[in-house]
């Protein structure tokens, strides 16, 4: 079945993609509060067609891995370039890491296709 989502003809099911920086070996709390942050930005990026199409189909989610700082804007402008919705999380500092530490980058909701594009190759966080 095709679906129109961000005035674009897709195909599949939606999804959204979450990755957290492995480097930073954040306890499962933080990184969990981190992945929130990301998913919740990027649904209010979204539109309100993708949301309630993400909605409709369960509201699926992936959490991955990234080694470093450098693979997480990596992956965030990558999205951005296939315009799709990303938010990168910046952390306040209040608990365990440095203030200013990029923490987490959610992708999407959109097409779980043009997800897998971008971070096919990820491993589970």
């Amino acid at each position: 079945m095709q679906r129109i989502l961000n005035t674009t003809w897709f195909q599949g099911d939606v999804k959204q993609a979450i990755l957290i920086r492995a480097d930073l070996k954040l306890p499962k709390g933080k990184a969990a509060a981190q992945a929130a942050h990301a998913s919740v930005d990027a649904v209010l990026k979204s539109d309100k067609r993708t949301i309630d199409e993400w909605k409709a189909s369960g509201m699926a989610k992936i959490v991955l891995k990234v080694k470093d700082e450098k693979e997480l804007v990596h992956f965030f402008q990558t999205a951005k370039e296939h315009e799709i919705v990303a938010s990168l999380i910046t952390d306040a500092g209040k608990t365990v890491v440095t203030p200013g530490t990029k923490t987490a980058v959610a992708i999407g909701p959109d097409d779980d296709e043009r997800i897998d594009e971008i971070v096919g190759q990820l491993k589970l966080y």
